[in-house]
């Protein structure tokens, strides 16, 4: 054994740091495991891939034998939160344990931080502003005066949905480089200067991405000089590469733009009137095309293609665009602002030109709409090469999550990311699920197709169990009209609080459901993974049906279409492994440490009677299972 091995051996043994630092500690055979391999990884090179159930304690497998190793390290996480638990809890508490004082850096993506020319450029103008936005400026000023770092998500005397925090925050296309008068000072700047001094770098996933594929975000030139990068939450990364090989351009964006343009024309250059002429002409090209958009309500930019009014419309815009930046070019050089525009303008106009012409077979075109405004996204339909091409073999990289496999693989996640050759680990939780869990799937449920019907049942069903479990419930959806549906119905009938996702931030509704204690929680996607709600806060989760991607999705019909087309099968490769590790997601709120315990309702008999429903039992946690609602109400109701 190597004397690295040994002494990570020895800080998880009886009478080790861990057992002299944490009240409480008992040696998990399945953590030792997991900091044996990352050891192992380091020494003989290989990639490494784990998924450690809940309980394992991976993020302290991890942390140690990298952080005894003496390697240069970059831990990158799924999640803002795990981010800064890592970064502001853990680090910390193992640094001092292990009494080792390496540097340490935060790092996030560029808009995260307080740009301060954006902050001056607003409290110049602050008085034109309505007096909500007026207030929380200042409140942003005088905390700018204290804060050493800029950090956004530290700012806490303005609410996070404030309409003034975007108006500060630095952005790639408001950045002026090194011509800004704040430049020395700059919090952006200043945080990569840390991290490129740091011996262990904490990052999230969409900043490695923009930094190694987008090379935008001032944070280049980090990984070149890293021993060992470690994926925590790992799942999330073939969706989030998806997004940065693809290509997105947003109408929000654009339409800033185009107001700035005409902002300097007012200030600075009202003898051309041509060009206020064109930027208006602008403005209501894009109102027009937004419009459209809207009134079609259409996600697949491929099945709009054919409808003449909205092509006449995108096209239009395009004109527009391009006859802006003919009048800009025209007058370089009288402004510096409006030179700077004239790039982003051309840049813009080029994203939106791609995506309009829809010419790559082996992407989706997508189109979300949000409040006002749409965002394009060409999404490649595989990204296995690009993600290979990442994956230095100078640096060891490790990649680990709660929910990798599927029926016991995890070719599913290796296949995606384009990993080729590595030693692949599946650590089991360590807790007795058989006496801390039942798994219910009742008799006699409704289609779940019948969304009315389904509704009704869902209602009665969480009425019973809320009554039981005094509150103390998840109710997790796979569509936000479903949740709408019960929690209406819900509200009529349950006297404990019923907290509904949309009310507020996803943080001030998990104050509040563990405030209230007795509260029942309504929630869709981002509710399935990332909370850790632990004791007799949290009983019961209720799940409404198997989360299957919407077959018409446009990424998923473009990777099924290109899946049939080779002779495979859509559902079996795609459909069936995203949805069992959702479910694994949203099944893993319920038992978070070896004392809880509670009941998983899945208002799902598919799970029972399909011959996939297999892959889904044999891929969660050993609960000890039933399909007599009675006996789960009787289960709850003893907590």
């Amino acid at each position: 054994m190597s004397a690295l091995a040994n002494q990570v051996d020895q800080v998880f043994s009886d009478a080790g740091p861990m057992s002299q630092h944490i009240v409480g500690y008992r040696p998990r055979a399945e953590q030792r495991q997991m900091a044996a391999e990352i050891v192992s990884c380091l020494s003989e090179g290989h990639t490494l891939v784990v998924e450690a159930g809940t309980g394992v304690g991976k993020t302290f497998g991890y942390l140690i034998p990298a952080l005894l190793s003496g390697k240069s390290v970059i831990v990158s996480t799924g999640s803002k939160n795990l981010q800064e638990q890592l970064f502001y809890k853990d680090l910390p508490a193992l640094l001092k344990m292990l009494k080792l004082s390496p540097k340490r850096a935060l790092l996030k993506g560029r808009n995260n931080y307080l740009c301060q020319l954006r902050l001056a450029q607003q409290m110049d103008c602050v008085q034109s502003r309505d007096e909500a936005i007026i207030d929380d400026l200042l409140k942003i000023n005088q905390w700018a005066g204290t804060s050493h770092d800029g950090d956004l998500d530290l700012l806490t005397s303005v609410p996070e949905s404030s309409a003034a925090i975007d108006m500060v925050r630095s952005t790639r296309e408001s950045c002026t480089g090194q011509r800004c008068a704040f430049y020395g000072e700059c919090h952006t700047r200043k945080a990569r200067l840390r991290a490129m001094d740091a011996k262990i770098t904490v990052v999230n996933h969409h900043l490695f991405f923009a930094d190694r594929v987008l090379k935008d975000t001032g944070f280049a030139e980090l990984l070149p000089h890293t021993d060992m990068v470690i994926f925590d939450e790992a799942h999330l990364l073939p969706d989030i590469a998806v997004t940065y090989f693809g290509q997105q351009c947003s109408g929000r964006v654009l339409n800033e733009l185009v107001s700035q343009i005409y902002g300097v024309y007012r200030a600075e250059l009202m003898d051309t009137s041509q060009l206020g002429q064109c930027t208006l002409r602008c403005i209501q090209a894009l109102s027009d095309w937004h419009n459209g958009l809207f009134e079609r309500g259409e996600a697949d930019w491929r099945a709009l293609l054919g409808d003449k009014t909205m092509m006449a419309l995108s096209w239009k815009l395009m004109a527009e665009l391009d006859g802006l930046a003919s009048v800009i070019r025209a007058h370089l050089g009288r402004s510096d602002e409006l030179d700077d525009c004239l790039l982003k303008l051309i840049e813009l106009a080029d994203r939106f030109r791609v995506f309009f012409e829809c010419e790559n077979p082996s992407s989706a075109y997508s189109i979300d709409l949000g409040y006002q405004y749409a965002l394009l996204r060409i999404s490649p339909i595989n990204v296995e090469r690009e993600c290979a091409a990442l994956f230095d073999p100078a640096s060891r990289w490790i990649f680990t999550s709660a929910t990798l496999q599927v029926n016991r693989s995890i070719r599913h996640f290796t296949d995606a990311m384009g990993i080729t050759d590595a030693k692949a680990v599946i650590l089991d939780s360590p807790f007795d699920y058989q006496r801390q869990a039942l798994f219910c799937v009742p008799r006699h449920l409704p289609n779940v197709m019948h969304q009315q019907q389904m509704a009704r049942h869902v209602i009665d069903l969480c009425t019973r169990v809320v009554v039981a479990a005094d509150g103390r419930t998840f109710i997790l959806f796979t569509s936000h009209r479903m949740m709408e549906l019960v929690a209406a119905g819900l509200r009529e009938k349950v006297l404990q609080p019923v907290l509904v996702q949309g009310q507020g931030g996803k943080q001030s509704l998990l104050d509040k459901f563990r405030r209230f204690g007795n509260a029942v929680l309504l929630g869709t996607g981002s509710f399935w993974e990332g909370v850790d709600v632990r004791g007799k806060l949290l009983s019961c989760v209720v799940i409404d049906k198997l989360p299957f991607v919407s077959p018409d999705d446009p990424l998923y019909k473009a990777r099924a279409d290109a899946v049939s087309r080779r002779g495979g099968d859509p559902f079996v490769e795609l459909s069936l492994p995203q949805a069992v590790i959702a479910l694994k997601q949203g099944a893993g709120r319920l038992i978070r440490d070896e004392r809880d315990k509670g009941v998983l309702i899945l208002c799902d008999n598919r799970i029972v009677n399909r011959d996939y429903g297999a892959a889904f039992v044999s891929s969660l946690p050993p609960m000890a299972r039933t399909r007599d609602l009675s006996r789960a109400i009787g289960f709850l109701s003893r907590l």
